[in-house]
């Protein structure tokens, strides 16, 4: 286990906090990170959401799939000593973005159709708990060119703190068997709920079969941006959303300061090779 005291401020994925805290320690292979309690590290600034989800939604059509290819030039680490890697930013030349969108709480049909319209492909990180009444509301995300990855079962923002290695394990391979059953592909990328990791989560993943534990450093909450670093977007940010109801608004902040930075959206696994 790593760390001594969890980072203040850090709780679960949902509305609201607008501050983020700085990063002070970098863990191998990622940008800096801030290491906490019981050996946990967290990004900055992911606040609770409600559990409450709406009536259910009708599934949105989508009218297209985009899958834009760069030759990358990162090549994303290896498990190594039974431990996944922990993912930040991507270093790259190339102008790229990567959006990444948590929980699935909030289901509007105007979400997908943003991504649609403009050709914006995400990794969506969605929790079993909160998509389960109406799974089939994503596979709108699919055809138009987004993958849906591991976010847990439950996602309890605690888990680091309140459960050992098996209880960690279980939940995280829950939701590889429930993707797996619900969209026909096996998740490769992981975000611990909260942002907040430990050397027992990497085990755990590497254990479900998972290339990488992926975290941030820039977000859209609120309708603005927040950055961990610097003031505006940067090639090879991965930038976080959720589904909201202020979805449409974060999508435009996002959109803003990706237009302003120059910067072309592409997704995370297609980039790292593991779609």
């Amino acid at each position: 286990m790593l760390g001594a005291s969890l980072l203040a401020g850090v709780t679960g994925c949902g509305v609201g906090d607008s501050t983020t805290p700085a990063l002070t320690q970098a863990p191998p292979s990622t940008a800096p990170e801030v290491p906490g309690a019981n050996g946990a590290f967290a990004p900055g600034g992911e606040v609770p959401t409600s559990d409450a989800s709406p009536s259910r939604t009708p599934t949105p059509t989508a009218t297209k799939r985009i899958r834009r290819t760069f030759i990358p030039d990162y090549q994303l680490p290896p498990v190594v000593g039974g431990l996944a890697p922990v993912i930040t930013k991507i270093p790259t030349k190339h102008p790229v973005v990567f959006l990444t969108i948590d929980d699935g709480n909030i289901k509007t049909p105007e979400s997908v159709q943003l991504l649609a319209q403009y050709d914006y492909p995400a990794s969506l990180f969605l929790t079993k708990n909160t998509i389960a009444e109406n799974p089939s509301f994503f596979k709108a995300f699919e055809a138009q060119g987004s993958l849906v990855e591991n976010h847990t079962v439950t996602h309890n923002i605690n888990m680091v703190q309140q459960w050992g290695y098996q209880q960690q394990f279980n939940d995280i391979l829950g939701m590889q068997d429930y993707a797996l059953q619900q969209y026909g592909r096996t998740p490769t990328l992981f975000r611990p709920p909260g942002g907040a990791y430990s050397n027992a989560m990497r085990q755990a993943v590497a254990a479900a079969g998972l290339k990488a534990i992926i975290t941030w450093e820039a977000k859209a909450n609120a309708g603005k941006m927040d950055y961990q670093v610097g003031n505006a977007l940067r090639p090879g940010d991965i930038v976080l959303m959720h589904f909201r109801a202020e979805f449409a608004a974060d999508f435009a902040a996002f959109r803003e300061a990706q237009l302003a930075a120059g910067l072309e959206v592409v997704l995370l696994e297609d980039f790292l090779g593991v779609a």
